[in-house]
């Protein structure tokens, strides 16, 4: 077996599969960059499990490649920020990590970058000689422009690197600013950069519906990045994943891979599940006994996630998520239950990620395996 399914994880670099034209696109964008001394910034959108942050780790790792010689800078995004202030001073602690790793930094330009780094500890309350330059530097966006200005000239350029991408997971963690502001800050501060040939841009990753805030497609929060809208894999990912973990011949492949995209819809976290527990119960796949092993895995995916789902509910969100399940596996309206449940439970189940809001007034249980563990377990 050459990869270990692990579905808590993302997945390595070296045993990414799978969303070819993603990573031609972002290639296509490094190369462009190197051209013309700036690279596009993307915005990385999906639901839960849809494989966001193995993605955002496949370009990072991507950016190390001589040919590219990109500064791949890597921040998981928790809620405790307060402010975009603090937001950019974990940023550039962030970058200064990544610089003091990273290989191309040579004796003499590292000794510096430690003698930087040190005088520029908590960036936000640096001990300026000098009152107008502490009050410059009071807010991310200056912080951000002038010390990595400032790192431009004297640490990138003289190592040979060719800029720097900031790879930002789960930004919609960051609740103590609105999605559209957040977004458009960040735009202001990466096009300045661009604008003054400084080879740096982000790349985040979000639920699907970060730019929901902002109404039109032209708005300069959502046209300045390039968006990528992760669906799940399709038959022929599915088949290369299954060929990733298990040696089978072609022709099995193809039936169970038929097998698994009608259990798992290919959502890339129930995919890999499904497979961790296949390899761990049979050395030797055998098609035809598949459906046998079903209830075993389902009641395994039971307690490893849909149990946990549960625990978060009230028992009136409960309630509801219950008679959900009861409508089959298409879409419903709030409207049919407005009588007995308020509107905000939809909204809350929604943030929980337990429903998906398909369009307006609509909405959906976010997969059918958790659809049919509640018929289940009713």
């Amino acid at each position: 077996m050459a990869v270990l399914p692990e579905p808590n994880f993302p997945v390595r670099p070296n045993e990414f599969v799978g969303r070819r034209s993603e990573i031609d696109e972002f290639r296509e964008a490094l190369r462009h960059g190197l051209a013309a001394g700036r690279t596009s910034s993307f915005a990385i959108l999906g639901e839960w499990g849809i494989g966001k942050s193995s993605l955002l780790g496949k370009f990072a790792d991507m950016c190390s490649e001589p040919i590219f010689a990109m500064l791949p800078v890597c921040l998981s995004v928790s809620s405790d920020i307060p402010d975009y202030l603090r937001f950019a001073e974990i940023l550039l602690d962030k970058f200064a990590e990544a610089l003091l790793s990273h290989p191309y930094m040579q004796g003499r330009v590292r000794t510096e970058l430690q003698n930087w780094r040190f005088k520029h500890a908590h960036f936000g309350a640096l001990a300026f000689e000098c009152e107008p330059a502490r009050r410059f530097l009071s807010t991310g966006t200056s912080l951000l422009r002038h010390t990595l200005t400032e790192a431009w000239d004297h640490f990138l350029r003289p190592s040979g690197l060719k800029g720097a991408i900031f790879f930002v997971d789960d930004l919609q963690n960051i609740t103590s600013i609105s999605k559209r502001d957040l977004a458009l800050m960040l735009r202001g501060q990466f096009q300045w950069f661009g604008i003054e040939m400084l080879n740096y841009s982000i790349c985040f990753s979000a639920k699907s519906d970060f730019f929901a805030e902002t109404k039109a497609l032209a708005d300069p929060a959502v046209r300045f990045y390039t968006k990528l809208y992760l669906e799940p894999f399709t038959r022929e990912e599915i088949v290369e994943y299954l060929r990733s973990v298990f040696d089978l011949a072609p022709d099995i492949s193809e039936t169970v891979a038929a097998w698994l995209q009608e259990k798992t819809l290919g959502h890339p976290y129930f995919l890999a599940c499904v497979s961790k527990h296949l390899s761990a119960t049979t050395s030797r796949i055998v098609p035809q006994a598949l459906e046998q092993v079903w209830p075993t895995i389902l009641a395994e995916l039971g307690r490893e996630r849909f149990c946990q789902d549960l625990s978060r509910l009230s028992a009136k969100e409960l309630d509801l998520i219950h008679q959900f399940a009861n409508l089959g596996n298409g879409e419903f309206a709030p409207r049919r239950f407005t009588r007995k449940f308020q509107r905000e439970y939809f909204a809350r189940l929604a943030e929980k990620g337990l429903l998906i809001r398909t369009k307006r007034g609509r909405y959906r249980l976010y997969h059918r395996l958790f659809r049919e563990f509640l018929q289940q377990t009713k």
